[in-house]
């Protein structure tokens, strides 16, 4: 296996999205490119990206599954510029990552055993999908931590709406006029915490979407050039709002 990515800035921000919330994941690599799927580890989330083999300048692979510690990962790949050329070669246990700018730099991963099964982002049926500026998206979750641990997700009279309520509250409203609204009445509820990472996801482009039913998991979706990244979310079931 060979890969030459002559612009690894945008891989190194999705692993770095990645590892706060998986730690040791299978990175595979075949015909059609690069990708990783992987569960946090206590269940509440999903996360992946891809990126197509047209974004590699070289890329001489088979299937491949390599363990990879992905914090590890991230301090290496933290060392690319913006004029950097990252190369990186499978060899034996190991995976040899070379950066090329001024001078040429190398590095050299173990790789890791990884015994779980290989995932897939699950096919989920939603009756709402909501597709709205990542800014607008950005601002108005960093609005709902301000006052609580949790928000909702609500559709109602053709707007969309993120609320938190706690002692104080949040809430910020869409109508189709700043947004691309498309679903059905209905509420759903989500941890902070957790959106508070996906949120640098959502930097990494202009329009974020969200999919979302009643009382069902969020699977949020951001594209940018040669890079699918994707979150999914159950959603946080309490008596109370």
């Amino acid at each position: 296996m060979l890969i030459k990515l002559e612009n690894p800035v945008l891989l190194a921000k999705a692993i770095d999205i990645m590892s706060e919330l998986v730690v040791e994941v299978k990175l595979k690599i075949n015909s059609s490119g690069m990708g990783i799927t992987a569960i946090d580890p206590a269940n509440v989330a999903m996360v992946s990206f891809k990126i197509p083999k047209e974004a590699f300048a070289q890329f001489e692979v088979k299937d491949d599954s390599l363990g990879i510690n992905l914090d590890s990962l991230k301090r290496i790949l933290k060392r690319c510029g913006s004029n950097s050329t990252l190369f990186l070669e499978q060899k034996d246990n190991t995976l040899v990552i070379n950066i090329h700018d001024r001078i040429k730099r190398s590095f050299v991963l173990s790789l890791i055993d990884i015994e779980k099964e290989d995932k897939e982002m699950p096919d989920l049926d939603y009756n709402s999908r909501v597709k709205l500026n990542s800014a607008d998206f950005v601002d108005s979750i960093e609005d709902c931590i301000v006052v609580s641990d949790a928000c909702s997700f609500i559709i109602k009279d053709g707007k969309f709406v993120i609320e938190s309520k706690a002692l104080n509250s949040a809430r910020s409203e869409f109508s189709s006029d700043e947004a691309e609204i498309i679903a059905q009445d209905c509420k759903s509820r989500y941890s902070l915490e957790y959106l508070q990472k996906f949120l640098k996801g959502a930097k990494l482009s202009d329009k974020t979407t969200l999919k979302f039913s009643e009382s069902h998991p969020l699977r949020m979706d951001v594209k940018a050039e040669n890079l699918e990244l994707s979150f999914i979310l159950a959603p946080r079931v309490e008596t109370v709002d």
